[in-house]
């Protein structure tokens, strides 16, 4: 009888762990869905290098991050072109979360002037080159907190598209990394995939960064660091 009960011991043993180990591999699976918000929030916050020096720079502190930089992600995602002053700053903690603690200036910034007849600030225009500045992800785990992103960025010269006025005209695009070596090209008439398996054949020649998002109670997700 005492055999029987340390075998069956034994087995609730095996089993509890089983149990175990398959839950905590459910919770670190990162689904489909979670991937595309993760994905869309990058790029949200993901600028334009000729603008901002980086697409997206290192930084320890959402509140360390470059001044310039942060100003222009809010000024990317915004609606409307005249704002006042309050809605700036909802904006940037609707980007950042409460954890964002920086003011926006009172004078404004280079591309978000301030004009006086008006009382509001004025979202100037700003002039891109042919690059594209774009990303991918390459790994991404939970967190206690959220999630770890590995992404690698690339960018998509079209200097090849300027002054092509038939649509149905094809030409060259090139893949440069963040040196603007060109690492291979695609045509425009491929897929739109046909550039990130490109990155991914030569994912050691492209700048690799980790980006730490955190996940609020209502599912909303933030940068908290780069690195």
């Amino acid at each position: 009888m005492k055999k029987l009960v340390a075998i069956i011991c034994i087995l609730l043993f095996i089993f509890i762990g089983m149990y175990i180990n398959k839950s905590r591999s459910t919770q670190s699976l990162v689904t489909a869905s979670e991937v595309s918000q993760v994905e869309d929030y990058i790029s949200r916050i993901y600028m334009w290098q000729e603008i901002t020096g980086e697409a997206l720079p290192k930084f320890d502190n959402i509140n360390n991050a470059p001044d310039l930089w942060m100003w222009e992600v809010v000024k990317k995602n915004l609606e409307n072109y005249e704002l006042s002053y309050e809605e700036i700053q909802e904006e940037a903690i609707e980007l950042f979360g409460n954890q964002f603690a920086k003011q926006f200036p009172q004078e404004g910034t280079e591309y978000i002037q301030y004009n006086e007849e008006l009382g509001k600030y004025i979202s100037t225009g700003i002039g891109l080159d042919t690059l594209d500045d774009c990303f991918l992800i390459k790994n991404i785990k939970k967190t206690k907190d959220g999630y770890e992103v590995e992404i690698a960025e690339y960018l998509e010269d079209y200097e090849n598209s300027l002054g092509v006025e038939d649509e149905n005209e094809i030409y060259e695009i090139y893949i440069k990394n963040l040196n603007q070596e060109t690492i291979a090209s695609v045509k425009n008439n491929e897929s739109e995939t046909k550039a990130i398996e490109t990155v991914k054949e030569n994912i050691d020649k492209f700048t690799t960064k980790t980006v730490n998002l955190s996940k609020s109670s209502d599912g909303k997700i933030y940068v908290q660091s780069v690195k």
